[in-house]
């Protein structure tokens, strides 16, 4: 080979491997993170009147689609009707837009910061199967837990506890003494 041929330099990687070839950065410090964050809540809370919160904007996108395929239910159930009765559009609400730049914002970090990958984290006695269901068995039962206690660990937490609501201090004690109790029992799906 010749000093003026080149090798050709193959196919160029799709835009999946592309977006996941970032290289990892450290995490920031978790008190500075905490900090941006009081900072994002008060704005909100100075800006818009409201706090933070993802529930009820995934609340309001499933309420939409059912809205579609059965309206005479929602126009039946007391609940639903307050989101999407008659010509009201269950998409027209500030937290809607929380919900979705939490998943915008939370992938262009991954992206930024080279943790963006497809994987399933998950501890070694496991299979990837049962770490799904696991997840999905739990995310649900926080899912309906977040609509009986009107709202999720964000929006109680962060919004509930930023404004000294009683009921969210003790919704978050009961969260996390409920979670320390339990990871024992399930400590062989980490460890």
């Amino acid at each position: 080979m010749t000093a003026t041929m080149q090798a050709h330099p193959g196919p160029r990687p799709g835009f999946w491997t592309r977006l996941q070839s970032r290289p990892a950065k450290p995490y920031t410090h978790p008190y500075f993170a905490g900090a941006l964050l009081g900072l994002v809540l008060f704005a909100s809370f100075f800006l818009t009147g409201n706090g933070l919160g993802a529930s009820g904007g995934l609340n309001r996108m499933i309420v939409y689609v059912e809205d579609l395929v059965a309206p005479e239910h929602v126009d039946r159930v007391p609940y639903l009707i307050n989101l999407a009765g008659g010509d009201r559009n269950p998409l027209d609400d500030w937290v809607v837009l929380v919900a979705v730049g939490a998943v915008l914002g939370g992938f262009a970090s991954g992206w930024r910061n080279g943790r963006l990958k497809l994987e399933t984290a998950k501890g070694p006695r496991i299979s990837t199967r049962t770490r799904w269901v696991m997840a999905f068995a739990g995310g649900t039962i926080m899912g309906f837990g977040a609509r009986f206690a009107r709202g999720c660990t964000s929006g109680q937490a962060l919004s509930g506890g930023a404004v000294l609501s009683a009921g969210s201090w003790v919704l978050m004690f009961a969260i996390f003494g409920s979670a320390y109790g339990l990871a024992y029992f399930i400590r062989r799906l980490w460890l």
